[in-house]
């Protein structure tokens, strides 16, 4: 899937989310694809606009489905509401209903006083299908998609924004290293931000992501790349081993494919300067979607590993990840592997 398919779908997510806003209703939606925070926040939405409190206690459905079969979703969405002009039947994890073909001649003929909500999570319907074509027709379907690295940060800066918060680039990146493309886990960290910052401050700096999240300002994922980039070796490798007395908080796998997205941003560099030797900082950055601010590292980066030494590093990352796995590591412990790694790459 590329950018502009994920773009274009977390545009499609804030048409859908307005018209709940304005209280406009589908008579039933399907929300599939890869990222789960999406269901979860379409979720909220419909569970505090579309009934009132008063309401909720007998028209307010909420079941998984591992719990319960598709026969049993058409059955109770069938169902009249209770002293109100509607009723919500919810079913999260909705992958695992039985015999999800059920729901076909529902949604081929949906009630209009049932508000139905299907969140298939890390699933989609084959869209090739009859349920897809009827839930096409008659209901709005929302298909979600996971970020690619490099589009997190954006995101970081979009979702604080909407809170009326601003985050500085070295935060941001921190932030985008620590959680990776997993949006539960970067919202929940950017809303304890949001909240525990002191009074009056709007804007989130590295300092702030050190003291509200535990995320360490000098030894994070984000640092020992940019000690890479400079190929400051004491700093690198001071990095290295505490990481390495801590593996659970530095898990290999995280601290790996931070690296590879770092060379791999880099790879982009050199083919950007390959086709267009004069290009400026600004296309530059543009094309490998990062912020100008950092800039000044990549062009360190760019002279320290000419593109022979970045593809070589990057084939040593994938060396090392198969042999974090298992893949012929011996006695060596994660660790040991990493800090193996790193020095290779410095030399």
């Amino acid at each position: 899937m590329g950018k502009k398919e994920i773009e274009n779908s977390i545009v499609s997510f804030e048409k859908l989310l307005s018209k709940l806003k304005k209280g406009e209703y589908a008579p039933f939606y399907v929300l599939m694809g890869e990222e789960p925070f999406y269901s979860d926040l379409f979720i909220k939405e419909i569970e505090e606009r579309a009934l009132t409190p008063e309401e909720k206690g007998f028209n307010q459905t909420i079941v998984y489905g591992s719990d319960i079969s598709a026969a049993a979703v058409v059955e109770a969405s069938r169902r009249y509401p209770m002293m109100a002009a509607r009723q919500v039947v919810i079913v999260k994890e909705a992958q695992k209903l039985d015999k999800q073909e059920d729901l076909e001649h529902y949604f081929a003929s949906p009630l209009s006083s049932t508000l139905l909500v299907l969140a298939f999570n890390g699933k989609s319907l084959d869209k090739r299908g009859k349920l897809y074509k009827q839930a096409v027709k008659n209901g709005e379907v929302f298909e979600s998609y996971s970020l690619y690295p490099e589009m997190v940060y954006t995101w970081i800066e979009k979702y604080l924004r909407t809170k009326g918060f601003s985050i500085v680039p070295d935060a941001a990146m921190i932030l985008s290293e620590y959680c990776g493309t997993e949006l539960r886990k970067l919202a929940l960290e950017l809303d304890k931000l949001t909240v525990t910052l002191e009074a009056g401050k709007k804007t989130i700096n590295a300092g702030d992501v050190q003291q509200n999240t535990g995320i360490s300002r000098d030894y994070n994922a984000f640092e020992l790349t940019k000690a890479l980039s400079f190929k400051d070796s004491a700093k690198a490798i001071k990095i290295v081993r505490h990481f390495g007395a801590s593996p659970k908080q530095f898990p290999l796998v995280v601290i790996l494919a931070a690296l590879f997205s770092h060379f791999s941003r880099l790879l982009r560099y050199h083919a950007i300067m390959m086709k267009n030797p004069k290009a400026s900082q600004s296309e530059i950055a543009d094309a490998m979607g990062i912020r100008p601010f950092f800039i000044p590292e990549y062009n360190m980066a760019f002279r320290n590993y000419p593109l022979i030494k970045c593809m070589e590093a990057i084939s040593l990352i994938k060396k090392y990840d198969s042999l974090g796995k298992g893949m012929g590591r011996g006695e060596a412990q994660d660790g040991e592997l990493l800090f193996e790694l790193v020095f290779r790459i410095l030399h």
